[in-house]
């Protein structure tokens, strides 16, 4: 009886693989729109699956892409993307249809966002549950962002950083450095660390690692130990009023010179 009632692996991944047949080709649907804007007005975005992409400009709107992607048009139309446009505020929620919790029915769906807007906006809130989601180029707003799943990157970002990843990695770099007062607070539960800032930065560094190690490029060589160790705390060129916070619960963070 246990071997007519129980699905064999090989079973298993013969109805995944008529599932994904039965699927067909990724469907697609894109929206665009563009929003004029204050300099100082604020973004506030939300997404399950897929990605986000915000990249701050010499601009005087907010430009949003929009790509759908689904195995059904069914559930593509069921995928909404809803936008409210102030001057002073733009917010984004997505909405995706119920997925079963049980069977082989069609579970798709993602979207992807590519936003650009005035850099000195603020991003009170970019939240996104499962994929990639990237800041680069903003300055003077505060920058919040949080990853449930995936791989987050800030890029150039000179404004007051708030990052999050649940599980994951994160990476933070710099190509160069600017004489601005900001701040960098990032925080890993699951996964590695990478940051990566020019020889001619300045700032106070503090990374830690509850279950893991962390190594700085930056560190004296003699001071270094093999391995890493699990907290830095230093000053790095003639820091002004500029903190770097790095911290892990469970994975290594690691401190990069780039290079010119």
């Amino acid at each position: 009886m246990r071997l007519s009632i129980l699905a064999t692996p090989a079973a298993i991944a013969s109805l995944l693989l008529a599932n994904l047949a039965k699927a067909g080709p990724v469907l697609e649907e894109t929206l665009e729109k563009n929003f004029p804007v204050e300099p100082q007005a604020t973004l506030s975005i939300q997404n399950t699956d897929g990605s986000i992409r915000i990249y701050g400009s010499d601009s005087k709107e907010v430009k949003v892409q929009a790509i759908k992607r689904s195995y059904r048009a069914e559930r593509l139309k069921e995928i909404a993307i809803n936008i409210s446009a102030e001057p002073g505020k733009i917010s984004i929620e997505t909405q995706y249809p119920p997925k079963t919790k049980w069977g082989l029915s069609d579970r798709s769906g993602t979207v992807d966002y590519i936003i650009l807007l005035p850099w000195s906006c603020e991003v009170t809130r970019a939240d996104l549950a499962n994929g990639e989601l990237l800041v680069e180029g903003m300055r003077g707003g505060k920058v919040r962002a949080s990853l449930g799943s995936g791989r987050l990157f800030s890029h150039n970002c000179f404004s007051d950083l708030d990052i999050n990843v649940g599980n994951g990695a994160m990476d933070i770099g710099y190509d160069w450095w600017e004489e601005r007062k900001f701040s960098v607070s990032a925080q890993i539960t699951n996964g590695n660390t990478r940051a990566f800032f020019p020889g001619d930065a300045a700032f106070h560094l503090i990374a830690e690692s509850v279950n893991g190690n962390v190594a700085s490029d930056f560190t004296e060589k003699e001071n270094r130990q093999s391995g890493g160790v699990s907290k830095i705390d230093m000053l790095i060129g003639k820091a002004k009023q500029i903190d770097v916070k790095l911290q892990a619960v469970n994975g290594s963070i690691k401190i990069t010179e780039a290079g010119p």
